[in-house]
C-alpha cells in the first residue's frame, strides 16, 4: 500500500503536514467534507478551508512517517522553501 507526505496550507496561511493512503479523502476530511465530517486534524478545523500545495508517494509506511518527522522539524519558511514556494 502506498503512503503520501502532504502539506496543505490553512486559511490563516499556515502550513500542515500529514500522511494518509487516500489524499482525496483525507483532503476533504480536513476541509469538513465527505462521510467522515468533521474528521480533519485538531489543527486545521479551525483554520478550514485547507489546500492542498505538496504531496509526495512513498512506497511504504516508515518511510512516509520518517519523511513527515523530519518536515514537521522544520520552520513554516523552511517548509515552503523545501517544496519550492518561497
Amino acid at each position: 500500500m502506498a503512503y503520501f507526505l502532504y502539506m496543505v496550507r490553512c486559511a490563516d496561511d499556515t502550513v500542515y503536514t500529514g500522511i494518509t493512503t487516500d489524499l482525496e479523502r483525507r483532503l476533504a476530511e480536513h476541509n469538513g467534507e465527505g462521510r467522515a465530517g468533521g474528521a480533519g486534524a485538531k489543527y486545521t478545523r479551525s483554520r478550514r478551508p485547507v489546500t492542498l500545495i505538496y504531496s509526495k508517494k512513498f512506497k511504504d509506511r516508515s518511510g512516509a512517517s520518517a519523511a513527515e518527522a523530519a518536515v514537521k522539524k522544520l520552520s513554516r519558511e523552511e517548509k515552503l522553501a523545501y517544496i519550492g514556494l518561497s
